[in-house]
């Protein structure tokens, strides 16, 4: 039935043209509309009817009877925070008190109890609808407790006396409910639909209540959470259904209060920051254990989840740090400190991880070899029956896929820059060293697929000149430390997934390769030059004396070139040409051999014969007729 998506589709929409007082006047609207299309609308100038309840057998015939319930309750709660953002404009210096709080806190009560009756009718059988309904529905519930409780507390005004440690607990109490169900849902759904409601509304009430009730920052959000879920079995059961671990307490288990950062140990002041990275470590452990003969796309979309973590880590560090400085808190301190170390560590991270992702887009072996794709066949038979020709991969092709591999270093080195420009990394001269090696790495493989490009056009002497600094730029990389650096994230995570940090291993292997390519092009330009040289040099004027090349046919020339301008002997000179004889009977003309006479005779009639036939032919023909028309 989609219980949070109608209802959140209808506030963003709502919220994209106006406030809550628009929201609540298309809901009035919509209201209407649905009632009178199921028949449940006071006609004009009618006496008022109560209507029949709503019963699980409508819901289970026409799911509009649920949308009447749902309507009902977004429009109380609408009218509810209608007013409570027009006293924010009007009195933003005094808080709400009064008949108005009372309205308020009414509005919300009513959309509580609107709420909980599509909670009784979801969980008869009668109406159809499927456990992940139910939990939807109870967990709209439970938010709008949790902002009907959360304006009880006379916003913000803290508590005296004996009760003032639990005078929030009821807020925090349906606010956590709402935030394990919600939570449970999104990772049985995979919808970033229950993400958003939790980093929107559940989350910022959690923290702000938490606060209020004298909670530590140090405490996280789902700690709270896991710590005031209501004590009922049959809800406890209901999420265990859905999602198994959704009440098990990882964070506080596998929450570490420290980090390290190239031997410096900071403390972690803020649990927004050490849930990050409890996920960053469990999404790397999810992405060492993927398949490695998966294809290169399969892989790098692997990287998304410690992507996504690793960027909460960064937004929770840079929020933490803000925080302090609106405080006024001085660098000095030692919390500011443990931020600045921290921010350091996430933002490599962070950075690391992606250059990883784009290692794996390259390659194998991070572009070191460029091997031909296998040759295809056409996928339709001959019409001849015969098999189709394997036909090689095409030079463009060959070009177009190097194309990519420089994007991608493209950006690798420009992530690496960025790493430069992260404060206080520039004091860390090792550090700075390091990089550079880094950065000398990926960028001689560069040099080295654009020689391969020139290659495949012909250009050996620019292939050359790219080895060549590409030899030098691996010189540099080969200063990397044998073992990984101890900056390379989650050092103590075992992951064999590739990130940033490049090892002496593979340095040397490219240092290597280059050589040997290096020698190789170094021949090819050697050979390409001779051959240039030998016909471009000038030939040797010929002797007097020396036969043309017409007469020496049968003989190769010495020096590898021939002379075209003593082709032949020119002005042609007299001499004799053996030839084969030749018998010619002249005296046939003369003498006269019997029978010849007859022969003679015929063919003088058949000449005659012929020109009379050509007289005729040339007489004019008489016209009859006027005009030379026939009558």
């Amino acid at each position: 039935m989609d219980i949070t998506k109608y209802v959140v589709e209808y506030r963003e929409a709502a919220f994209l043209l106006g406030d809550y007082s628009t929201y609540r006047a298309q809901l009035t609207r919509r209201l209407r509309i649905v009632q009178k299309k199921l028949g449940r609308a006071t006609p004009k100038n009618a006496k008022y009817a109560a209507k029949a309840p709503v019963t699980a057998g409508d819901i289970a015939t026409n799911v509009e009877f649920l949308h009447i319930l749902l309507l009902t309750a977004e429009r109380a709660w609408a009218h509810a925070m209608a007013m409570k953002a027009l006293h924010s404009e009007d009195k933003a210096d005094k808080n709400i008190a009064g008949s108005t709080r009372k309205h308020i806190i009414s509005r919300l009560h009513k959309a509580v109890q609107a709420a909980k009756e599509v909670v009784a009718l979801l969980s008869d059988p009668a109406s159809g609808a499927a456990q992940t309904d139910v939990l939807e529905a109870r967990a709209y519930v439970y938010a709008l407790a949790g902002a009907h409780e959360f304006e009880k507390q006379a916003e913000g005004i803290k508590a005296k006396g004996a009760g003032a440690n639990t005078s929030w607990d009821a807020c925090l109490t349906n606010l956590a409910a709402a935030r394990v169900l919600y939570s449970a849902l999104h990772r049985a759904t995979k919808k970033d639909l229950f993400k958003d409601v939790l980093a929107g509304t559940i989350d910022p009430s959690i923290r702000y209540a938490a606060y209020q009730n004298r909670i530590p920052r140090t405490v996280g959000v789902p700690a709270v959470a896991h710590k005031y879920f209501p004590k009922d079995e049959q809800l406890a059961k209901a999420v265990q259904e859905v999602d198994a671990t959704a009440l098990q307490e990882e964070e506080a288990t596998a929450l570490s209060s420290q980090i390290t950062w190239r031997g410096r140990t900071a403390n972690i002041v803020d649990a927004a920051i050490g849930q990050a990275l409890v996920s960053i470590e469990a999404a790397s452990r999810n992405l060492s254990e993927s398949p490695a003969g998966s294809s290169p796309k399969d892989r790098a979309n692997a990287y998304d989840d410690i992507l996504i973590a690793s960027q909460d880590a960064v937004d929770a560090t840079r929020r933490a740090i803000e925080e302090l400085e609106k405080e006024g808190v001085a660098e000095g301190d030692a919390r500011m400190q443990d931020l600045r170390v921290t921010n350091l560590k996430v933002n490599y991270d962070l950075i690391s991880w992606r250059i990883g992702r784009n290692r794996v887009l390259i390659g194998a072996d991070d572009g070191l070899s460029f091997a031909a794709n296998p040759a295809q066949k056409p996928r339709r038979p001959r019409k001849d029956g015969k098999e189709w020709t394997p036909r090689d991969e095409p030079t463009g092709r060959k070009l177009a896929r190097l194309r990519e591999r420089v994007a991608l270093y493209d950006a690798i080195l420009q992530s690496i820059d960025s790493i430069k420009e992260l404060r206080g990394a520039a004091r860390d001269a090792a550090f700075v060293a390091e990089l550079d090696a880094q950065r000398a790495y990926f960028q001689a493989l560069k040099c080295l697929n654009l020689a391969h490009a020139h290659a495949f056009q012909a250009a050996p002497k620019n292939a050359l000149a790219l080895c060549s600094r590409a030899l030098s730029l691996s010189g540099q990389a080969s200063s990397l430390s044998p073992s990984p650096s101890p900056s390379s994230p989650d050092a103590s995570a075992t992951t064999s997934a590739p990130h940033l940090a490049v090892s002496s291993t593979q340095a040397s292997t490219l240092h290597a390769a280059l050589q040997n390519l290096s020698s190789h092009y170094r021949g090819v330009v050697a050979l390409s030059s001779i051959t240039s040289s030998s016909s471009t040099t000038p030939k040797p004027a010929p002797t007097a004396n020396a036969a043309p090349v017409v007469e020496r046919l049968n003989e190769y020339p010495a020096s590898g070139a021939v002379d075209l301008a003593n082709l032949v002997t020119w002005p042609p000179k007299l001499k004799p040409v053996p030839v084969k004889p030749l018998f010619l009977d002249v005296a046939w003309n003369y003498v006269e051999y019997p029978g010849r006479k007859e022969v003679a005779r015929e063919e003088e009639e058949v000449v005659e014969e012929v020109r009379e036939e050509k007289v005729e032919e040339e007489r004019p023909k008489v016209k009859k007729g006027w005009f030379g028309f026939g009558r």
